[in-house]
């Protein structure tokens, strides 16, 4: 089955339709139990996808539209079912989507408004809704899809039956290890901000100043427009130093001004529910000056050259140098495609900043140091060549995971039609009379309803 179309995902990476509001007032075109499915619904997805390929005919609106219907016989069935999302879930990845495009952009709250039109409190109350639905499908796809693995004799099978006239051909990949290395920022420009950060907190506890006004002119995070509201977060939510102050605050305390790998932070429970706690804060981040910019080249030139002359394995280097944040830390500095899942790029997926770095490097060599750009801080990488495959035709000794996906998700199809079949004969579903001609949605209406 196709992959199901949740907008509200494809939006806030970054496209202009964020900002769009429905342009028809609105007619449901499809309903499946206690959900419906309007018609801007299917011309938002229809726009999206189009967009994403460059042209999309009119009967590729058929295919949408069951991608639509799916997710709501979804989405029907985990209500039944009693799946729940918890808020405090919704609130937290609503606020890593927006701190996710804010570090886009720098961390600049105006952009973001100017670009989309839209304050961050907006976005986040208009796709809400969407985006509990949404956790709340995936959560009803993965107890779907419990079950749906492989043996190795079965993806020797699976790879037995594809025509060798039909076997797909590789394009040259790489696999690559990172180290990614943040800079030490002095101790006089730390102290600096520490006690500039002291003084709004003299100001707010002494002066009787507005903490939410202080925040909104000088803390440097997404959620300085909200007045450093952070929302709703259960434990584990933030980094342990931010926690462990937050949840010894009674409701309405100040905090001391506390430093964690963000910057330095003054906050305030706001209130607290069960395991649950409502803080607002403000975050300043000290400056990082030159010196400290060399200094950190300065280590990793000699890391690279350790890992080089095979003084320091590079699996060992990573656990002395890299961030602790990275998803490579704890894969021994393995870097994973996030279009596959797997560990292996082609050139198509490589940034052209690490296509240019790599292009000419031997396998086992180690890159010059580069700058990259997170959550608005400066860090660099070291890039590891640690494998490059020729173009091939696919086969089980290079290629067995790749293979091996593709038997599970051939795996999962069969179970996502099997589920779609028994819940259609189960739950009410109309379609509108001007979808009839959509022959891949006949198996979804007889005479327009069922059941």
């Amino acid at each position: 089955m196709k992959k199901i179309i949740l907008f509200f995902v494809v939006v806030l990476i970054g496209t202009n339709l964020l900002g769009q509001d429905k342009k028809v007032i609105d007619k449901v075109i499809a309903n499946v139990g206690n959900e419906y499915v309007l018609l801007s619904d299917l011309e938002q997805s229809f726009a999206q996808v189009s967009e994403e390929r460059g042209f999309l005919p009119e009967e590729a609106k058929c295919s949408i539209l069951e991608n639509l219907i799916a997710s709501s016989l979804m989405l029907n069935q985990a209500k039944l079912d009693s799946i729940e999302v918890g808020d405090e879930e919704v609130e937290a990845q609503l606020n890593a989507r927006i701190e996710q495009i804010l570090g886009f952009m720098g961390g600049s709250v105006k952009q973001f408004e100017e670009y989309y039109g839209q304050t961050t409190a907006e976005v986040k109350s208009r796709f809400r809704d969407d985006l509990k639905n949404k956790l709340m499908i995936e959560r009803m796809q993965s107890f779907m899809m419990q079950g749906a693995t492989v043996t190795p004799s079965e993806v020797k099978a699976f790879f037995g039956r594809i025509p060798v006239d039909s076997l797909p051909y590789f394009n040259s990949e790489v696999e690559l290890g990172e180290i990614v290395y943040k800079p030490v920022i002095n101790e006089e420009e730390r102290q600096k901000t520490k006690a500039a950060l002291e003084d709004i907190r003299k100001r707010v506890l002494e002066g009787g100043e507005d903490f939410a006004v202080l925040a909104k002119k000088y803390s440097q995070d997404g959620s300085a427009n909200q007045g450093g509201n952070l929302g709703w977060a259960k434990r584990g939510s933030y980094v342990p130093e931010f926690e462990a102050t937050a949840y010894n605050l009674e409701k309405e305390e100040y905090s001391e001004v506390i430093e964690t790998d963000f910057g330095y932070h003054f906050m305030q429970l706001l209130d607290r529910r069960g395991n649950s706690i409502s803080v607002r804060h403000i975050l300043m981040r000290p400056v990082l000056m030159e010196d400290d910019k060399n200094k950190a080249l300065g280590v990793l030139d000699t890391v690279k050259n350790l890992v080089q002359s095979d003084s320091l394995s590079f699996a060992y280097a990573v656990k002395l140098f890299s961030d602790k944040e990275q998803q490579s830390y704890s894969n021994a500095g393995r870097m994973t495609n996030p279009q596959t899942g797997n560990t292996f790029f082609q050139i198509a997926d490589l940034d052209p900043d690490t296509y240019f770095t790599i292009d000419t490097m031997e396998i086992g060599e180690v890159s010059a140091p580069i700058a990259i750009e997170e959550r608005g801080e400066t860090k660099y990488r070291l890039l590891y060549l640690q494998s490059r495959t020729e173009p091939h035709k696919a086969n089980l000794k290079q290629d067995y995971n790749k293979i091996k996906t593709a038997a599970i998700e051939e795996r999962k199809a069969v179970f996502m039609s099997d589920w779609i079949e028994e819940k259609i004969n189960s739950t009410y579903i109309r379609i509108d009379k001007s979808y009839k001609g959509c022959p891949n949605l006949s198996k979804w209406q007889e005479d327009s309803m069922r059941p």
